[in-house]
């Protein structure tokens, strides 16, 4: 069964994002993951074809395109080569930054930072996660503190996704310790600010190319005009925000799915044993059919989340179960593809392979599976 999410406008966007894969990130892949940088001439090609800051409004050099399937065009083009590294990148621009930008960034604060967006030209990061404080953001000890019209800002940040090269970055602060859930603020510092320094580039598991870094900021002065919406409401901002950041993880686990299942196909129908395809044996068979059928019904249910997401009426639940679910079966799939290849399988040359230790992060960034779990737990129960 295949997915009716899209329209002519979406196809014809597909095309020019399969052409950008092609020319800008297909012959760069190894390079980025020996380099463990994705170069910035990556993004502005990017910009230059359209790809980067769809919900830009016009006013800001943006198209104002706000149908979510077109950022799905471009997670599933860019999975079928899996080029997940990238694919963070973006979405971590266009899903978390850009998205808290405009639901709370004023006009003066909007002219300023969006336009990079767009052109690609400025790269973005969100600083929640902390050494001492992963999923329970509540226990940050990252400090802002009021010094006449400037904020003074102490701490530090880990594990955060394109922490080198961001030229903007928003983070988590607790302002009024007193204050319970409304203590605690938004503050976007930039790139050059005294105090502000990055220490080194995550060593990770998967992602190579994908630059994560620890964040530190001593005694950083922020200028009062880097406060992001109103003093004391960045936990509920973050709230407001999650959904939107788990829809993209579910998307992306999704798209890869789907990819990986296609490379194995492929693998199993070409490589023979005792006589006759891999893929004609019942065992190999049975699996394939199950994996087959439950990426087919996930897809309709992630369908069904971005046209909630499209109306406005996607829930944090709803999102919470898209994200448990599309990663679970995501590392279901490439298990079961890494089996299937065989001893190649285990060759990093082979991107079942690339995929299997990429993936393993979608069940634990953006709040881990056991968190999405507790959400709809609690659901179920009406609190």
């Amino acid at each position: 069964m295949k997915t009716d999410l899209f329209d002519g406008d979406h196809l014809l966007f597909a095309e020019t994002v399969r052409g950008f894969v092609e020319r800008h990130v297909v012959p760069k892949m190894e390079k980025w993951d020996s380099e463990r940088l994705i170069d910035r001439d990556t993004w502005l090609a990017a910009g230059e074809q359209g790809l980067l800051g769809l919900s830009v409004p016009e006013e800001y050099g943006g198209p104002g395109e706000t149908d979510y399937r077109f950022r799905v065009i471009v997670q599933s083009e860019i999975a079928r080569v899996g080029a997940a590294a990238l694919q963070s990148g973006f979405s971590t621009n266009d899903d978390i930054v850009l998205n808290y930008l405009l639901r709370h960034a004023n006009s003066e604060q909007r002219a300023r930072w969006l336009p990079g967006f767009v052109t690609g030209a400025t790269i973005g990061a969100i600083a929640m996660t902390e050494p001492a404080a992963g999923s329970d953001l509540r226990a940050i000890r990252t400090t802002a503190v009021a010094d006449g019209d400037t904020w003074v800002l102490n701490g530090s940040k880990t594990f955060i996704t394109s922490g080198i090269l961001a030229d903007l970055v928003i983070v988590f602060a607790i302002t009024d310790r007193a204050a319970g859930s409304r203590g605690f603020s938004l503050f976007v510092v930039e790139d050059g600010t005294p105090g502000f320094s990055r220490g080194r580039k995550l060593d990770k598991v998967g992602l190579h190319a994908q630059d994560t870094a620890e964040l530190f900021f001593d005694n950083v002065r922020i200028p009062g005009a880097n406060l992001l919406g109103e003093l004391g409401q960045g936990f509920a901002y973050l709230m407001r925000s999650l959904p939107l950041e788990r829809l993209g993880i579910g998307i992306a686990a999704q798209m890869s799915a789907e990819a990986v299942l296609a490379w194995t196909l492929d693998y199993v129908r070409e490589r023979q044993a005792f006589g006759k395809s891999i893929g004609e044996f019942q065992g190999l068979g049975f699996t394939l059919a199950e994996l087959q059928t439950a990426v087919e019904v996930s897809r309709a249910y992630m369908d069904r989340c971005v046209r909630e997401y499209n109306a406005g009426e996607l829930t944090a639940v709803d999102a919470a179960k898209a994200k448990l679910w599309a990663t679970e079966l995501q590392g279901k799939v490439i298990d079961a593809g890494v089996q299937m290849h065989g001893g190649y399988g285990y060759m990093m040359e082979y991107p079942v392979a690339k995929a299997y230790v990429d993936a393993r992060i979608q069940r634990i960034y953006g709040g881990t599976n056991e968190i999405m779990k507790q959400i709809i737990h609690r659901d179920l129960l009406g609190r």
